[in-house]
């Protein structure tokens, strides 16, 4: 009787593991076929996989791939691709019809995107891409990318549904950036180099929920000139309890 009921309490806790949203590791790499010395054309990819509850893992890796597409693609709109090996394939195949039309450019395109599980709740799951792509000129663009998930639902979240009351947290945020800034009050907030149009603070495109906080992420272009980089502010959880939703 001992017996059976410990094969049937493994049992149940193999079915509840196999039931829990997981992820694992994928990478893709493809190298174009067009002989080449340096600067070879290439495109890697890896990033998180999820699996084990299908309808929440297929939302979010749906997600991850058309964000991928966003990514990498040259021309006016995204690939048609429908998997990882046809967007790569894509890519390579664009700079190699390049390369007919305009055989002494010599310059290799490069994509590299390398995603993680940035921070996981019962309420978030926020992946963070990395990114950099070149397809020619003076420099490639480098940047951070945020997908943010209800782990429940698989669903994303978009970031005006972060918080209470948006309109309150954007007025937060400029205070806490000028004090990272050391921009007083009343003071421009372009005259240390900013772009912000029109003078008036925005929060920033990428939000990054992270162990140590809720991090504001502005890209290269953003609010400041490709030399500056990119802007960063971190603000404890205890000062966004008036502001997120959830975290």
């Amino acid at each position: 009787m001992k017996q059976f009921l410990t094969f049937t309490l493994l049992a149940l806790l193999m079915a509840s593991c196999n039931n829990e949203l997981t992820f694992e590791e994928k990478s893709y790499s493809k190298k174009s076929a067009l002989p080449c010395e340096k600067d070879c054309p290439h495109i890697d990819i890896k990033i998180p996989t999820a699996k084990n509850v299908p309808i929440v893992a297929d939302s979010i890796n749906k997600k991850i791939f058309a964000t991928l597409k966003e990514i990498v693609f040259v021309g006016e709109k995204p690939f048609p691709s429908t998997d990882y090996n046809g967007l790569m394939t894509a890519f390579l195949k664009s700079y190699e019809e390049m390369q007919q039309k305009d055989p002494e450019e010599k310059i290799g395109w490069e994509a590299e995107v390398t995603g993680k599980i940035a921070y996981q709740s019962d309420n978030i799951l926020n992946i963070r891409l990395k990114l950099y792509t070149f397809t020619g000129g003076a420099h490639g663009y480098s940047g951070e990318r945020s997908l943010l998930f209800d782990p429940e639902t698989g669903k994303n979240i978009p970031n005006e549904k972060l918080f209470k009351d948006i309109t309150a947290f954007e007025a937060f945020a400029e205070t806490k950036f000028r004090k990272a800034y050391n921009i007083p009050n009343g003071t421009s907030l372009n005259a240390t180099g900013f772009m912000f149009e029109d003078e008036h603070f925005v929060l920033p495109q990428t939000f990054f929920f992270t162990d140590k906080g809720f991090l504001l992420y502005y890209n290269v272009y953003e609010i400041a000139s490709y030399a500056e980089g990119a802007k960063q502010v971190l603000i404890p959880y205890t000062e966004m309890e008036p502001y997120l939703v959830s975290k």
